[in-house]
């Protein structure tokens, strides 16, 4: 019901964002967009009784762009990881995703950058735009190297285009761990339920001695170092 109540929310914000899109393509800004988008993913926690318990952040340069690099449970970590990282965060995004109305305008003023996964020139295309805008207008981005949500709730095994883009633009990978939205939502529940979820931002992963010759090494570090903050006990 929470998710039904939370939906009809979203869209009613949809329509009222119209006006928004228009005036933010007219002075060609991305920043109200991604305020609003803020301010309805916090109203969305509120509405779906979800309590959050965050650590690291405190290690985040607000300044500093970055490659946030997290495991992936559930549909609800996106927008979670999107609301907690204080910056104004961009994303890759299947290409699906955009042929939501209203939706997908705001997500293409703000910079979000779609991506075919079943094409590796497509990957390659988008990780490249993504790589230019990081070098460019110093962005950060969101990357779940596992591919897809997990359908067993266990850490899978890490592909490399979020490590492509971290070398190709020479910044530091934040490493995220992820705990209970699993359990909350899994892959293929529409309906979310209340409940607890730990965030572990991690301290960030210099690429200092780092290159795509041994870019397998920097893969297995991330993955490791993620995965330990999904041995803690149980929340």
């Amino acid at each position: 019901m929470r998710t039904i109540f939370l939906l009809a929310i979203y869209i009613i914000l949809a329509f009222l964002l119209i006006p928004v899109l228009l005036f933010c393509y007219g002075m060609k800004s991305s920043q109200p967009i991604i305020s609003i988008g803020k301010w309805a993913l916090r109203l969305g926690q509120k509405v779906l009784g979800i309590h959050l318990d965050v650590s690291g952040k405190d290690k985040i340069d607000r300044k500093a762009p970055y490659v946030f690099m997290s495991n992936h449970l559930s549909l609800v970590d996106g927008p979670l990881l999107y609301m907690l990282i204080p910056q104004s965060i961009r994303v890759i995004l299947k290409k699906e995703v955009f042929k939501i109305p209203i939706i997908a305008q705001a997500m293409r003023q703000v910079g979000f950058i779609p991506v075919d996964r079943k094409s590796l020139k497509g990957g390659k295309e988008s990780v490249d735009r993504a790589s230019r805008m990081m070098k460019e207008e110093g962005v950060s981005f969101l990357i779940f190297p596992e591919g897809t949500r997990s359908r067993d709730g266990k850490l899978q095994a890490f592909k490399r285009g979020g490590f492509f883009l971290a070398i190709n633009s020479q910044v530091s990978i934040v490493p995220v761990s992820i705990r209970g939205t699993y359990e909350l939502m899994p892959k293929g529940s529409f309906f979310a339920k209340r409940g607890k979820i730990r965030v572990i931002f991690h301290p960030p992963v210099s690429l200092e001695g780092f290159n795509l010759q041994n870019l397998s090494g920097l893969r297995d570090r991330v993955m490791r170092i993620i995965g330990s903050g999904l041995e803690e006990p149980s929340l």
